[in-house]
C-alpha cells in the first residue's frame, strides 16, 4: 500500500495510490483530518483495509502531491552519513564519533512531481537523495534494539540545499537548508513492516537521466537504529516526526566544476521498495 496526501481542484485528500489512480479515504475518517492523525492513531492498517475493493476516485493526472505528513512537529536531518561522503569534504578529518544533525521546516519541502524553487539570492541549488522515516510511536531514550518498533512508514526525500548559504556561519547549516520549496518529500508513505525495508536498501539520484548518487543503507556510518536512539536521547520523538537519514556521495557541489541545478532539470530519487520521487526545477517567480 502507498499512502499519499494530495490536492485536486480546491480540496485536499489523503488516500491510497494505485497504478490506476488515487482512492480518497479521508472523507471516511473525519476524526483523522490528516495522515499525521492517522499515524498517531496507528491507522494505516485500517486505511489499507478500507481501500480494498474501492474504485479510483481521482485519476493520477488530476492530483497534485503534497508532502505526505503535513505539519510534522519535527524534521531532523542527518548529515555526512556515508563513508565516501566524509572523504568528499577533503577537510582531512576522520568520520566523527557522533552524527551531525540539523532541522528543516515543513515549508522548505514540496511534494512529488512539483518544482524545486531556486531563489534569486543564489544559483547554487543542489540535490541530496535520501530515505526518510516517519515515527509512528513516540518515545524518549529509545534503545537501538527497539528503534524499528517506533517507525510507522518510510518515504523519500530530495534534501535540496542552497550551498553557499550553508557556509554563512561557522557552526550551522540551517540557513542553507530551509529555503521555501527547495526540497521535496514523497511521493507517498510505504508502511514499515520488516527490517529488510531499511537494512540494505539501494538509494540513487539521477539528474536528467544521469546517475549522480548510488549507495546502500548498509554502508551508513550511523545506521537508522542508532539515529533513532541518539536523537531520542535529547528530544522526545512523537508520531509524525520525520528523520531524513543521510545522502550518498555525488551531490552537485562535489563535482569540478560543480553541477548545480537549473530550471528545467529533472531529479529522480529512487529507493528500493519505496518508489521514485521526481521533481523539476523553476526559478522563484
Amino acid at each position: 500500500m502507498r499512502f499519499a496526501t494530495y490536492t485536486t481542484a480546491a480540496e485536499t485528500f489523503y488516500g491510497v495510490i494505485t497504478d490506476a489512480g488515487a482512492i480518497a479515504l479521508s472523507p471516511e475518517f473525519p476524526e483523522w483530518p490528516t495522515l499525521r492523525e492517522v499515524i498517531e492513531n496507528k491507522g494505516l492498517h485500517t486505511l489499507a483495509q478500507t481501500a480494498q475493493g474501492r474504485d479510483v476516485t481521482h485519476p493520477l493526472d488530476q492530483i497534485t502531491y503534497q508532502i505526505p505528513v503535513p505539519r510534522p512537529e519535527k524534521i531532523i536531518c542527518v548529515g555526512v552519513n556515508f563513508p565516501n561522503r566524509n572523504e568528499e569534504y577533503k577537510d582531512g578529518q576522520d568520520a566523527p564519533p557522533n552524527m551531525s544533525l540539523f532541522p528543516r521546516f515543513a515549508r522548505s519541502f514540496t511534494g512529488a512531481d512539483r518544482p524545486l524553487i531556486r531563489p534569486p539570492e543564489s544559483p547554487q541549488l543542489d540535490y541530496e537523495g535520501e530515505i526518510a522515516i516517519v515515527i509512528g510511536k513516540g518515545g524518549r531514550r529509545i534503545p537501538e534494539a527497539d528503534a524499528y518498533d517506533h517507525i510507522a512508514a518510510i518515504t523519500l526525500c530530495n534534501e535540496g540545499t542552497i550551498r553557499d548559504w550553508v557556509r554563512h556561519a561557522k557552526f550551522n547549516v540551517t540557513q542553507g537548508k530551509n529555503w521555501d520549496s527547495s526540497g521535496a518529500i514523497g511521493p507517498w508513505l510505504v508502511p514499515f513492516t520488516a527490517p529488510a525495508q531499511l537494512d540494505d536498501v539501494r538509494i540513487t539520484t539521477k539528474v536528467n537521466g544521469e546517475l549522480r548518487q548510488d549507495d546502500r543503507t548498509s554502508r551508513m556510518l550511523f545506521p537508522i537504529r542508532r539515529q533513532i536512539a541518539y536523537i531520542s536521547t535529547f528530544t522526545t520523538l512523537v508520531p509524525g516526526d520525520i528523520i531524513v537519514t543521510g545522502t550518498p556521495t555525488g551531490a552537485g557541489a562535489r563535482f569540478d566544476p560543480p553541477k548545480f541545478l537549473k530550471p528545467g532539470d529533472v531529479i529522480e530519487v529512487e529507493g528500493e521498495g519505496i518508489g521514485i520521487l521526481r521533481n523539476t526545477v523553476e526559478d522563484e517567480a
